[in-house]
């Protein structure tokens, strides 16, 4: 096993994944989109889409808003992807402010569209930031009561989260990972992370889950920095932290969108190049609607373009 790559590593770190053969590793990928809320919105999201998808993504996940505000974006999204792309879209649902019976009326609406797959969340809380986790009265309690409830009339796959530093909302990890064992136990096939920017973090965390009995893959959330701020603030409701290395590379390039773009696909390969020499050949991308970041990762990766897809 080679070494991490360091967060102060040359580019040139970049050539073990070049030597290393991905293609004969298996590399495969997914990306997460968010349903648009604008004309303008959608024509970015479907420009994103259009890129990526010859890179044939074993699925795409289609993000649901706090308190199912997304609900209706999120299911034309959704339908609009099955019905004119060979991708695989994978619906995210939560059980926040909606009762058992509405959140099952929404899976039943995905199964007669023909989704099989849904990434199945708590949620946020409604009123956001600040805002304390409370069930609805007469709805699914967590995340693994939303499985349970998912399994329990479809055999639809089902994918969850994990928290490689712990949710905020966790007294602790111990307490967190009961809660991916709970989940587990409920139906779930897959897990994937929170983003996080330092690979130790994900690997510690694959340990202790690991250790508990937990098989299930745990695929990497990887999130490239399109926008520093933004991804700061993400990160501070997420729980993830925010290395000061990492700000260090930002730092003077608020009015420099170029050199952000430069630092940003940099920082980016750097952490799947270290995923990718420590054994890691699945991985999740956070694309926040933009494909020029994500695209050249995969082809860091080994993944090109799949000529009857690119059609």
């Amino acid at each position: 096993m080679n070494a991490p790559v360091s967060p102060s590593a040359p580019i040139s770190a970049l050539g073990p994944i070049a030597r290393a053969g991905s293609r004969d590793r298996h590399v495969r990928v997914s990306f997460e989109f968010s349903p648009p809320a604008t004309p303008e919105a959608e024509e970015t999201l479907w420009k994103a889409i259009r890129r990526l998808a010859p890179l044939a993504p074993t699925f795409v996940s289609v993000t649901y808003g706090a308190g199912g505000s997304t609900r209706d974006r999120t299911h034309r999204t959704v339908t609009r992807i099955l019905g004119e792309t060979p991708l695989t879209p994978a619906a995210h649902l939560t059980c926040v402010n909606a009762t058992c019976g509405e959140v099952d009326e929404v899976i039943r609406g995905y199964w007669d569209a023909g989704v099989r797959h849904i990434v199945a969340l708590r949620g946020d809380p409604v009123g956001g930031v600040g805002e304390r986790y409370a069930p609805h009265p007469m709805g699914y309690g967590n995340a693994a009561d939303l499985v349970g409830g998912i399994k329990r009339f479809t055999d639809i796959e089902v994918s969850v989260s994990a928290y490689p530093e712990k949710h905020p909302d966790s007294p602790s990890v111990e307490a967190d990972i009961d809660m991916l064992a709970a989940k587990v136990d409920a139906g779930a096939s897959r897990a994937i992370t929170q983003f996080f920017f330092e690979s130790d973090h994900y690997f510690r965390y694959l340990d202790r889950v690991r250790a508990r009995g937990i098989t299930i893959p745990i695929v990497p959330g990887i999130l490239p920095v399109q926008n520093f701020k933004a991804a700061t603030n993400f990160a501070a409701r997420a729980g993830a932290s925010v290395p000061v290395w990492l700000a260090e590379r930002f730092q003077g390039l608020d009015n420099d969108p170029t050199t952000r773009k430069l630092i940003a696909a940099a920082v980016a390969a750097e952490q799947v190049t270290d995923l990718f020499d420590r054994g890691i050949t699945n991985f999740h991308f956070y694309t926040m609607n933009r494909a020029d970041l994500v695209y050249a990762i995969c082809h860091l990766l080994g993944l090109r373009p799949h000529v009857d897809q690119a059609a």
